[in-house]
């Protein structure tokens, strides 16, 4: 059974799942047992995304257990039909097999990254202001912007300040048009009023990682 079959970037963009070990590292089991166990949890209740980012505290840093991972993220994703992403480093994205690979402003430049993934994987850019987006625009290589952190965020340490959701009401006033995700700090409380200033979907790492039931976490996600 695959439920969530998303058609086109911007279905995908609906809710995407952005989580590493570090993130579920407060579970009962091993730390990939944890995070492959919320893969399929949220898998099987409807995510249309998911992109492994294994970086910070608590992570793995052996790049063949995290190989090893990504292959058993890639194959659940597959059995649902779901997108499989890979941050950062997008050698081993396109080593390993991934659909597509999401970098930072400071990874390597869109347009390097662009011709390395042409015709092979998507690609997605995080964007922390208006400026930032104006400049992915003038480049034009991304499949897919990602917009944010919204709010306050405790998953990444290093997150730049948050931006609020009229940064995305600000760039669909653009009439800038690209598919758009919102991430940072959101919780189910936020989704209806992100999507309708514009962006397509949002992308969550401990509103379900986090959550004691994540089923219902996607559901609430989900709900229109």
């Amino acid at each position: 059974m695959k439920p969530n079959q998303p058609q086109t970037m911007r279905d995908m963009l609906n809710l995407y799942l952005v989580a590493g070990t570090q993130d579920c590292r407060h579970l009962g089991g091993t730390p990939q047992q944890n995070l492959l166990s919320v893969l399929e949890q949220a898998l099987r209740s409807g995510i249309t995304c998911y992109q492994l980012r294994e970086k910070g505290a608590g992570s793995l840093q052996d790049k063949a257990l995290i190989q090893q991972l990504a292959a058993e993220c890639r194959t659940l994703c597959r059995q649902y039909g779901v997108p499989f992403v890979l941050n950062n480093d997008v050698e081993a994205a396109i080593e390993w097999g991934a659909d597509g690979v999401h970098i930072g402003q400071k990874d390597m430049p869109l347009a390097q990254a662009a011709d390395l993934c042409r015709g092979r994987l998507f690609i997605g850019i995080s964007n922390n202001s208006f400026d930032n987006i104006l400049n992915s625009r003038q480049i034009n290589r991304a499949d897919y912007f990602a917009c944010g952190p919204l709010f306050p965020t405790q998953s990444k340490p290093d997150a730049a300040a948050p931006v609020g959701i009229d940064l995305v009401r600000r760039v669909r006033a653009a009439g800038i048009t690209q598919p758009l995700v919102a991430i940072g700090g959101i919780k189910a409380a936020h989704a209806a009023e992100i999507r309708a200033a514009g962006a397509d979907g949002i992308a969550v790492i401990s509103a379900i990682t986090q959550a004691e039931d994540v089923a219902a976490a996607v559901r609430a996600l989900l709900a229109k």
